[in-house]
């Protein structure tokens, strides 16, 4: 999604997924949504909370909590760091993979080109298949060394 207002259709759809599991769609909740659907990429609570007052930390962890059992948000999990970091679900912002640094933990979203993905899906179809599962997806996480930390661990030039 872009930086832009979040369109209408994805605050219906919340707003549903919501109410299906005995939740109300609050200020709260919807403001939290629209900083996840603007971000260029999932987001860590410390990220959340950063420069945006009026969001207490317990019920910003509380309303994350409430919308991945909802089904309206993920909670992308690395080894590289100790926070969780989270984005809306990808029926609602189009699907993508994330590139994780091994040192600090950054994630940023990435979108393989069209001819890949497809690639990609066909591949992973028969790898499916062959074990005997139907109806899978895929989530691609390439872990390596962000370019800040990289440049922080680089041997001086001589």
């Amino acid at each position: 999604m872009s930086a832009r207002a979040t369109d209408a259709a994805v605050h219906e759809t919340v707003a549903a997924r919501l109410h299906d599991v005995g939740q109300r769609y609050t200020d709260q909740r919807r403001r939290l949504v629209e900083i996840l659907a603007v971000a260029r990429s999932p987001l860590s609570i410390p990220d959340i909370l950063r420069g945006r007052r009026g969001l207490p930390q317990s019920s910003v962890y509380r309303i994350l909590s409430d919308l991945v059992d909802a089904g309206v948000v993920r909670r992308i999990v690395s080894e590289e760091d100790d926070f969780g970091r989270y984005e809306l679900t990808e029926d609602l912002t189009g699907h993508h993979h994330h590139v994780i640094c091994s040192t600090c933990g950054r994630t940023r979203d990435v979108t393989l080109p069209t001819d890949v993905e497809g690639t990609l899906d066909g591949t992973l179809d028969g790898v499916a298949r062959t074990a005997g599962f139907a109806d899978v997806s895929h989530r691609l996480d390439l872990v390596g060394t962000c370019e800040a930390c990289a440049a922080a661990h680089a041997p001086p030039h001589r």
